[in-house]
């Protein structure tokens, strides 16, 4: 497991996942060539003082998509700007028209995402790039205007969405460090054996050691860490070993 090294008392619940997933999405944009969008990317910010787009260095174009009326103003120049709602039909010229489709923290925000997901697909001509929560605190705000937060996915939902719609996963991980909220981060792809020699072509939601609490270690084991359940069985084992009495 890669160790990340994060800024000192860094925001567990937001921050620490986003910094997590950027680390992990430099590790492999430089594999991508091609045109690319980053669907519903705001102002495509990093929120560590970047640009996603600087992130894809052999991309030979890039456009961001927005919801209807939220197009932003200021964005780089070169940056082109679309408009998308994901849960409505898709343009005839959008579909197959990106090499590469990059979405970071979308899906749960969007009511129909199987049509999304289906949208997202029609897009791409081979690349998928996915950063979902699978546990993180609701940060939707419909009832007053803007985004609902509907929906959180696991790693064999996400694996599962794209392979019905015939892209396979070539590489998914989670983050794992303690009392954290955890994002999962996806490349799926049209055509895997062309990138056999780059990923794994395989993923797991567990790793082989257990738990604090001596529970399976599967995704966002270590952000519930159970800390009274193991005291009790601290003490339980102290009891019945003699090893607490004087």
């Amino acid at each position: 497991m890669t160790k990340y090294n994060y800024p000192k008392g860094v925001d567990r619940k937001f921050r620490l996942p986003r910094i997590w997933s950027n680390f992990e999405l430099k590790k492999f944009t430089h594999l991508f060539e091609g045109k690319i969008i980053n669907v519903s990317g705001w102002k495509d910010e990093d929120k560590e003082g970047r640009k996603y787009a600087d992130y894809f260095l052999n991309k030979s174009g890039y456009s961001i998509s927005n919801h209807p009326g939220d197009s932003i103003k200021g964005i780089q120049d070169e940056i082109n700007q679309i408009e998308l709602d994901l849960e409505q039909e898709l343009s005839s010229e959008l579909i197959s028209a990106f090499d590469v489709v990059f979405n970071h923290t979308v899906l749960e925000h969007v009511y129909d995402f199987h049509k999304a997901i289906e949208n997202i697909c029609l897009m791409s001509k081979d690349i998928i790039i996915t950063v979902v929560p699978f546990l993180q605190q609701m940060h939707g705000f419909s009832d007053i205007g803007g985004y609902g937060d509907y929906w959180r996915f696991s790693p064999t939902s996400l694996d599962k969405l794209f392979k019905a719609r015939g892209f396979e996963t070539l590489y998914l991980s989670y983050n794992r460090e303690e009392e954290a909220s955890v994002y999962i981060f996806c490349i799926s792809s049209k055509n895997p054996q062309k990138w056999k020699d780059h990923f794994p072509l395989s993923f797991t939601y567990k790793e082989d050691h257990r738990t604090k609490d001596g529970f399976k270690s599967f995704v966002g084991a270590n952000a519930l860490l159970n800390k009274s359940y193991i005291r009790q069985k601290q003490n339980w084992l102290k009891k019945i070993t003699g090893l607490g009495e004087k």
